[in-house]
């Protein structure tokens, strides 16, 4: 048996970005599985440092799963960072440099999930 190649997503709680994000990396990346991480507002929450039990997970991640990817999102319409869609994108791009400045073996990419939930690169 072959083993199951994994990504990992870190987005919002908001239930209606999963199934987007993770069809997305799964098509994007031709993974097997998309490891979710989330938190409310979850471009903000690293943006803002809070990253200490984010870190960890994503650790666990790339450790167990041997994830190739990280995908950090933002959303429209996020009740968990409720700024323009330009913050979200200050907020986005700054949350990749900072989990890139933790040396893990896999790429850091952003996506921002418009207001039909479409994820685009960033």
């Amino acid at each position: 048996m072959s083993e199951k190649s994994f990504a990992t997503s870190l987005s919002c709680i908001d239930g209606r970005v999963q199934l987007p994000m993770i069809n997305w990396i799964k098509e994007k990346y031709s993974v097997d599985f998309v490891d979710t991480i989330t938190a409310p507002g979850i471009d903000k929450v690293i943006f803002d440092g809070n990253i200490e039990s984010i870190k960890k997970s994503v650790i666990i991640s790339i450790s167990n799963h041997k994830s190739s990817h990280i995908v950090i999102s933002g959303h429209f319409g996020c009740a968990g960072n409720h700024v323009s869609e330009n913050e979200h994108f200050i907020h986005i791009k700054k949350s990749v440099d900072i989990v890139n400045s933790w040396n893990l073996d896999a790429d850091v990419v952003g996506v921002w999930i418009d207001e039909n939930f479409a994820p685009h690169l960033i």
